[in-house]
């Protein structure tokens, strides 16, 4: 791939796809030299599939068939992917944990957000688990993805502050308009070459990245 060529990307989502959206907006506009070839659910009929379809999005369903069933999944995934080719598969709000194998065949080019400071609040009800601790900070994570659960390298986190009337619905809204701005970001950061996988670690402006960048929102 020519540095003139647009980055593919292959979009898994579960849900509303707010992120995807942010992300195909981001392409669409030009602030990121990336395209969405390929938007897939494991859900049929959520929202997000409608939202990319709208944008012009190629769409796709692959139906989880329960976690014993796992490796049919995850080949039919592939068949899926294939069409596509895409240089990097992008998760966001994807709720099926992909194995050990499916990730280490694409080290370096999975990429996830989640809604925490990583390495803290792995997993899910993050913004309930926060206020219920007394956080006076939180954030969102974008990192690639490794077979340990929300446990790959970090690339960029937001830190928003907890405020004292916060309620979850409240928080996660502050910290996922964030998301919105870092994930399109990172994405951005690969397209020029900025940030590149080498040597099992990320790398970002020729230095290996030793601690996530941070950046601060209101």
């Amino acid at each position: 791939m020519s540095a003139r060529d647009p980055l593919r990307l292959a979009i898994l989502i579960s849900g509303r796809g707010s992120n995807m959206a942010a992300i195909a907006r981001a392409c669409t506009a030009g602030l990121i030299n990336a395209r969405v070839d390929l938007v897939l659910s494991e859900r049929a009929g959520v929202a997000g599939l409608d939202t990319a379809r709208g944008m012009g999005i190629a769409t796709r369903t692959v139906a989880w068939p329960g976690a014993a069933e796992r490796p049919q999944f995850e080949r039919d995934l592939e068949a899926a992917l294939a069409g596509t080719r895409p240089d990097f598969i992008v998760l966001a709000g994807f709720m099926r944990i992909l194995s050990e194998q499916f990730v280490a065949a694409r080290a370096g080019r999975v990429l996830n957000i989640h809604p925490s400071l990583l390495p803290q609040y792995r997993g899910l009800h993050t913004h309930r688990r926060v206020l219920e601790a007394g956080d006076r900070i939180h954030g969102a994570s974008v990192h690639f993805v490794t077979a340990e659960l929300d446990g790959g390298p970090v690339i960029l986190q937001s830190r928003v502050a907890v405020r004292p009337d916060d309620a979850e619905d409240t928080l996660s809204g502050r910290v996922q308009a964030t998301e919105h701005i870092i994930y399109p970001r990172v994405i951005g950061w690969l397209a020029d070459g900025r940030l590149a996988w080498r040597d099992a670690r990320p790398w970002l402006d020729g230095a290996p990245l030793v601690a996530p960048v941070v950046e601060d929102f209101p």
